[in-house]
């Protein structure tokens, strides 16, 4: 159940051509290339060079990816709070990409940015927090 008197959910548009080209297989940082404003290709890149723990390389990639998205959702009308829910596909690039922010964020000592990531990610939708394992 949601809050009838609170902002509405988010939706970011689609992307169709970055989304078909990341989910053919293409190199994520060839589709950041092509579409520098594709929050998801910068997540992409930002939990590879996490798991290959690049730490800063995940954090800078992952800082592009949350601004390109934080445009974008304000943008589609967002006026800094409110849903932004994590079933719709377009969303999970930001929402990914602030996930990344925040882990990096905890692994280099910046508490306060992980706190503030985790708990922006929360506010967001709770599925998020659990699919992307920042709670």
């Amino acid at each position: 159940m949601t809050n009838l008197l609170g902002p509405q959910p988010t939706h970011l548009p689609e992307h169709t051509a970055a989304q078909a080209a990341l989910d053919a297989g293409t190199d994520p940082a060839a589709v950041a290339a092509e579409h520098p404003d594709y929050s998801e290709a910068w997540a992409a890149l930002a939990e590879k060079a996490f798991d290959a723990g690049e730490t800063v390389a995940a954090y800078a990639y992952a800082r592009t990816g949350y601004h390109r998205g934080l445009d974008q959702l304000r943008r589609a009308g967002w006026k800094g709070h409110g849903p932004v829910p994590w079933a719709h596909r377009p969303n999970q690039g930001f929402l990914r990409a602030l996930a990344v922010l925040g882990k990096a964020a905890g692994k280099i000592g910046e508490t306060e940015e992980y706190d503030r990531c985790r708990t922006f990610l929360s506010d967001s939708d709770p599925a998020a927090a659990e699919a992307t394992g920042l709670k």
